[in-house]
């Protein structure tokens, strides 16, 4: 197995609703450990360096049971399956009842002959885990009650959406502090030391299974929103923080481990520094979809170590679609966007054929869709394409760009560029409605005095440039909406 990338791609699969399909595809039962070599065969094709199978944990029967009398979540299940029926309903993936592979899915045995599977083809494997909160059937809630923030009678009558009882100790429901309570989960003490060292060994059993974990809402675990949140319920703050102790203990014995966090809130910088590889960049997401180029500009100007540190992502499990969040042209701009850029990058699986439809975690099965021919082979082109070393372990830098006095369109581009050894790439992406020309000035000085040809691998076009004015005017660009340049520079 080869090295973590230091801006690795990883492609996140919906376990449950995978295998399914599988079966119907190939009219048998197919867990993890019967899978096809030609399934990880066209995994592989893609060049991900890993896989991140979502929910593989023990489902949670209580969990469903509450889940199935909830007006909003069953109102969710048919708006994304019409014909929904109560079977469907197979859990939610972060009502963990233990860390244990779900025997439907194959059990543990299934998941380590994936994990052997990916490996052969060079891919790494990450998981879930869930610092928060457990099922109410978690076995902790009966041997372990001090290990989660509980209440007292008066609570669980005056707010029950907030409060479960169960065997004769009243249980707060987890929750983050902007919304109501989650009724499914019961919340961990964050505070509770007892709790902390069994984190710890959890995730250092977690760890042998795997090459990383992407933790659920991680920010709530840190002191200081955790005290905000339950106040004089979580007890006394500790001097140290929850990740500052759980991540190097496990990291001591397991080095090459990742801790990717789901962060939110402008704490990702916070995560990083108590030893997170990477954290979600939400607020990137946010000023892509809603946002203009300039915004996307302005957030790329952060320290080069922070960027390094962000997950890049256009789809994921909690974000709707991005063929119906990023209509016509802008989804495939902000595809070259999110795949050269630097830090890790996030693939949603079903996110190439354009599905539409935002899946709730809890169903097993979904909709049947019709692909789009067309975006899927444009994924394939440009999946090949980012395919290089220089993309995973290069100098990503973001390249000036200006304009005229009667021409501000050069606002809507952006443009950066990657250097590994003699290798170089320039990206130039119209991030705009309109047609737009700006002048990108490219910032390697090797290219003065030479003339250089730009060979654009989306499109195989080739131009030749002067380097002169390449580094020091700026290389002049013109774009339709939502246009883009992925080009490989190389000396004429």
């Amino acid at each position: 197995m080869r090295a973590w990338s230091k801006h690795p791609v990883i492609y996140e699969i919906n376990t449950w609703v995978w295998l399914r399909e599988l079966g119907l595809k190939y009219k048998k039962p197919v867990d993890l450990s019967t899978v096809p070599e030609l399934e990880w065969d066209a995994i592989a094709a893609h060049g991900f360096d890993a896989v991140w199978f979502m929910g593989v944990w023990e489902r949670s029967p209580a969990g469903i049971n509450i889940s199935i009398r909830n007006k909003g979540l069953l109102e969710d299940f048919k708006r994304a399956l019409p014909d929904f029926s109560a079977e469907d309903n197979v859990g939610s993936p972060y009502c963990v009842r233990r860390y244990v592979v779900d025997q439907h899915l194959g059990g543990p045995t299934g998941l380590a002959a994936a994990r052997k599977a990916l490996a052969q083809r060079g891919i790494r494997l990450l998981l879930d885990f869930v610092p928060n909160h457990v099922a109410p059937d978690h076995p902790w809630v009966g041997t372990h009650p001090e290990y989660f923030v509980q209440g007292n009678a008066d609570d669980a009558r005056n707010d029950p959406a907030s409060f479960i009882e169960t065997g004769g100790k009243v249980f707060a429901c987890g929750r983050d502090p902007f919304f109501p309570a989650w009724p499914d989960v019961l919340q961990l003490n964050a505070f509770q030391p007892g709790l902390r060292q069994a984190v710890i060994e959890t995730v250092s059993e977690i760890a042998g299974q795997c090459d990383g974990i992407r933790c659920d809402m991680a920010m709530l675990m840190l002191n200081t929103i955790f005290e905000r949140t339950w106040g004089a319920r979580a007890g006394a703050k500790p001097t140290s923080d929850y990740w500052a102790m759980v991540i190097p203990a496990v990291k001591m014995k397991h080095r090459e481990f990742k801790f990717i966090a789901e962060a939110y809130w402008d704490l990702e910088w916070e995560l990083q520094q108590q030893g997170f590889d990477h954290c979600y960049d939400k607020k990137l997401y946010d000023r892509m979809e809603h946002g203009d180029a300039e915004s996307v500009r302005l957030h790329l100007l952060a320290d080069p170590s922070y960027q390094e540190g962000m997950v890049r992502f256009i789809e994921n499990h909690d974000e709707p679609r991005a063929a119906a969040s990023f209509p016509d042209g802008k989804g495939r701009a902000a595809a070259v966007a999110i795949l050269t850029l630097t830090g890790a990058k996030l693939l949603h699986e079903g996110q190439f054929e354009g599905r539409r439809v935002r899946l709730p975690v809890f169903l097993g099965r979904r909709p049947a869709e019709v692909v789009d021919p067309d975006l899927a082979a444009f994924y394939q082109k440009l999946l090949k394409a980012v395919d290089r070393d220089i993309f995973r372990n290069g100098e990503w830098r973001l390249c000036e760009r200006s304009g005229w006095p009667d021409n501000q369109s050069f606002l809507n581009i952006l443009a950066w560029c990657w250097a590994k050894d003699n290798e170089r790439f320039l990206v130039i992406i119209n991030l705009g409605q309109d047609t737009s020309q700006a002048r990108i000035q490219v910032p390697w000085d090797e290219l003065r005095g030479k003339t250089w040809l730009l060979n654009e691998v989306l499109s195989d076009e080739t131009y030749d440039r002067n380097g002169d004015e390449m580094r020091d005017a700026g290389l002049y660009v013109g774009l339709a909406p939502w246009q883009y340049h992925l080009f490989e520079v190389t000396a004429a």
